[in-house]
């Protein structure tokens, strides 16, 4: 493997990114840009930045991922979420090298009762999901060598997520509502980064799987309420309080955008083209908090 490997990576303090940035160490020279010098929303800067870098590879890990904010700014979850990603693909087609760009769960109506599976036709229930699938849709209309990764409830130890956001409210209050009833596996950007490393590795050692759509999560399944469970336990190991929880219905929870209820993803196409799999989502959180520390 040469260490004359240069990959770009879109976005900068995203919690993916930040994983990215450090577990792609010594792969080669990776060029990190933020919104500052590579904002998806400007096409033309885009365009710039990757030519004037020209990348051996380009991981888009920026996003907008602000899911019920999405509702009411459409217009700029669809620059950045499809257009951004559709120029992205273009200009890696024009150097010859592969995009690796991450998907979601929400492209699905999360109706179907088990998970879902690359040939399912994807259903959005809002903004995010249908600007999510409409820059899949870009990615693939230009073609060239792709990976679109789709993953779900994505959390890490730093940034915006639902561990953080648990984290502090078991310890504020006395008691939290927590819905029960969307079912998914809660996924570390850590993991996802290492399983991004090992895709590229096996890309550069000349044995790749084909290139398209796979779904990349953590096994296991389990709802929210159950995810809040776990990092409460983990709270009270540590001898903390801990608020107590109170399952509870989608419908008691209204948001502005509809979330699915399923959001399982089978992912067993990925080891089987690929051989990277994920750990257990259980296990891959208590690798997560075990770094807190």
């Amino acid at each position: 493997m040469t260490a004359q490997l240069k990959i770009l990576i879109t976005g900068q303090h995203g919690q993916l990114s930040r994983e990215l940035q450090q577990r792609l160490q010594g792969l080669g020279e990776l060029i990190v840009l933020g919104r500052d010098r590579l904002d998806l929303a400007d096409p033309e800067q885009i365009r710039r930045q990757i030519r004037a870098h020209r990348p051996d590879l380009i991981i888009n890990a920026a996003a907008h991922t602000a899911v019920d904010q999405a509702e009411s700014e459409p217009d700029l979850a669809f620059a950045i979420n499809a257009i951004g990603p559709g120029v992205l693909a273009e200009e890696a087609k024009a150097l010859g090298i592969p995009l690796i760009h991450y998907s979601t769960d929400y492209v699905f109506d999360g109706s179907k009762p088990a998970p879902y599976t690359e040939a399912d036709a994807p259903n959005p229930l809002g903004v995010y999901g249908q600007s999510k699938l409409a820059g899949e849709q870009a990615i693939a209309a230009v073609g060239g060598k792709y990976l679109i990764l789709r993953t779900s409830w994505v959390y890490a130890s730093h940034g915006k997520n639902f561990l953080l956001t648990m984290q502090r409210l078991l310890q504020e209050k006395p008691q939290i509502r927590i819905v029960a009833d969307q079912i998914g596996a809660p996924t570390w950007a850590g993991s996802i980064a290492d399983s991004t490393r090992a895709l590229i590795e096996r890309w550069r050692a000349g044995e790749p799987g084909a290139w398209g759509i796979y779904h990349l999560t953590a096994q296991g399944e389990t709802s929210w309420f159950g995810f809040a469970t776990a990092i409460g336990e983990q709270l009270r190991e540590q001898g903390k309080a801990c608020a107590e929880l109170e399952p509870i219905p989608s419908s008691a929870y209204p948001t502005p955008a509809q979330r699915p209820l399923n959001s399982r993803l089978d992912c067993s196409r990925l080891q089987q083209q690929w051989h990277v799999s994920q750990p257990q989502w259980q296990d891959a959180l208590r690798e997560c908090l075990a770094g807190q520390h």
